[in-house]
This record gives C-alpha cells, sequence and structure tokens, in this order.
C-alpha cells in the first residue's frame, strides 16, 4: 500500500529542485550570454575614457562615475530616514495607532508604484516645485536648482527604495526578543539609551540587508533619473548637486531605442551591461563585507 504522503512529498520537493535547476539555468545563460559579447569590446580604455560623439566610441567612465555617485547619494539619503521610521513605528508608536496602521498601508502601497510615476513625482516636486522655490528665494529666479540634477535624482530613487529600507528594518527590530528591552529598562536606561545600545546593535544586520537591497534596485533603475538627471550625452563629470550626469542603465536604454545603427553599438551595449552587473555586484559585495565585519565585532564584543 503506498503512503500518499511520502509520494506527495517526494514529488513537491522534485518539483521545487527542478524550480531550482530552471531558475540557476536561467540566469546562467543571462550571465553567458553577457559575458560572451560584453568581454570583447571591455579594456581599460573603455572603463577609463569619456564617450565620443556618435557613440560608437571612447568609453563609459562618466557613466560609471555618475552610476556610484548616484547610489553613494541615494543610500546617505534613504537610510537614516528609512530606519528612523522603522523605530518609530516599532519602538515609539502605540501597538495598536490607527496613524501607524496607516503608514504602514502607505508604505506597502508605496512598494508597488511603478518607477516611471516616481520619475513623474521628482520631475514635479523635487525639480518644479522645491528646486524652482529655492531658485526664486536664493538666486533671484536664475535657473540653478529648478532643472534635472543629480541631487534630484538621488532623492526620488530614496523615495524609490524606502520601502524595501522600512521593512527589512522593521523585521530586524521585531525579531529581537522583548526580554532585551525589558531587562536594560530593569537596570534603568531610558528607551533611548535602550534603542541605540541594545536594539540598533542587534538589528544592524537586517538594516544593512535592507540597504543592500535597495542598492541593488536603486543601481539598476532607469526611468526615475530619465526624468530628474540622467543626460545622454556628457562627457563632464558631475562636481555640483545640482550638475547633470550619465547614468549606466540609461545609456543603454537610450543606446538600445535611439541609436540610428543598433549594429555597431551592440557590443558597446553588451560592455555597458556587464559593468553595470559588476557595479552592482561590486556594491553589494562591499555592503556584505561591512555587514559581516559588524556582525564580527558585535559577535566578539569589540
Amino acid at each position: 500500500m503506498f503512503d500518499k504522503t511520502r509520494i506527495t512529498g517526494a514529488v513537491l520537493q522534485g518539483l521545487a529542485a527542478l524550480a531550482c535547476v530552471i531558475i540557476v539555468a536561467m540566469v546562467a545563460i543571462i550571465l553567458g550570454n553577457i559575458l560572451i559579447h560584453g568581454l570583447d569590446r571591455l579594456s581599460v580604455g573603455f572603463l577609463t575614457r569619456a564617450p565620443e560623439a556618435g557613440m560608437t566610441g571612447g568609453g563609459i567612465f562618466p557613466a560609471i562615475f555618475g552610476t556610484f555617485a548616484l547610489v553613494l547619494l541615494m543610500t546617505i539619503a534613504v537610510i537614516p530616514l528609512g530606519v528612523a521610521t522603522a523605530i518609530y513605528m516599532h519602538e515609539y508608536a502605540p501597538k495598536r495607532s490607527r496613524m501607524v496602521h496607516v503608514v504602514r498601508l502607505a508604505i506597502q502601497n508605496l512598494a508597488g508604484v511603478p518607477a516611471i510615476v516616481f520619475g513623474l513625482f521628482g520631475l514635479g516636486f523635487f525639480i518644479e516645485f522645491i528646486g524652482r522655490g529655492v531658485d526664486r528665494a536664493f538666486f533671484g529666479g536664475s535657473l540653478v536648482y529648478g532643472q534635472p540634477a543629480i541631487i534630484w535624482a538621488a532623492l526620488t530613487m530614496a523615495l524609490l527604495t524606502m520601502p524595501t529600507v522600512v521593512v527589512a528594518t522593521e523585521e530586524a527590530l521585531r525579531a529581537i526578543p522583548q526580554s532585551y528591552r525589558e531587562v536594560a529598562y530593569s537596570l534603568g536606561a531610558t528607551r533611548w539609551q535602550m534603542i541605540s545600545r541594545i536594539v540598533l546593535p542587534q538589528a544592524v544586520g537586517g538594516i544593512l540587508t535592507g540597504g543592500i537591497l535597495a542598492v541593488s534596485r536603486g543601481s539598476g533603475e532607469v526611468a526615475p533619473v530619465m526624468f530628474t538627471g540622467a543626460a545622454y550625452f556628457l562627457p563632464e563629470l558631475p562636481r555640483r548637486l545640482n550638475d547633470q550626469f550619465m547614468e549606466l542603465g540609461y545609456h543603454v536604454y537610450v543606446m538600445t531605442t535611439q541609436s540610428p545603427d543598433v549594429e555597431a553599438t551592440k557590443p558597446i551595449l553588451y560592455s555597458t551591461v556587464l559593468v553595470l552587473l559588476m557595479l552592482t555586484f561590486l556594491l553589494n559585495f562591499t555592503a556584505i563585507m561591512i555587514r559581516a565585519r559588524i556582525r564580527k565585532r558585535l559577535r566578539y564584543g569589540r
């Protein structure tokens, strides 16, 4: 007599293993295709030179620099705000607060908004409202901040990735046993002392995980920066917060859709995509190493 439970478990286990194999195979095919076609054009000059007119020569260094600067500014903006939001909702706000429920619902809905909507919001709010307001108040109406710029693109990307940071931080805070908080209170610690010295050090791994996910998404988005600061051909590097910049994802998008000779730009496209993946992996690896180092210090009390 057959054991239906065992057979069902074996079938489900086999299907799960098959799904894993399919996913790994798809990733391997995509990465292999990019490597095969992208390594031919990849060189030191391609990584360190500025693009030439027509975009069929030169390199992509301004796009690499712009992407790195965008992700860095985005991280500086989103991590403190997202962590502070999660701390308030989990540690300070009343557990049954209607306002907290509304904020959580808003964050969940924000995570499902298409990226292009964030781009239109950044154009209308950051550039037209805040930027033009700053120009009228401090620059006599001259066009300084009321135009696409790297600061507005970074803030737009921070809004896009904020739900990821808030959810990851709140889950990390929720995983810390309540007894830790009670012991801290019993020893005379204030709420802020308990949060800063007990809770946050224990939750730093989850917070950095949220930051890693934010970097992964922010480094590859195109729609938000297309409206708020990215330029197609700009050999100069951004030196001020109100400068426009080149970005790898937008560079690939424009060359794919606007190039008069797609075949001539294919090697550049594959190499640019390969560099974008390498930069994303490098940023993620750096964040993972920082997280591991912090966890090690906490584990050994250093």
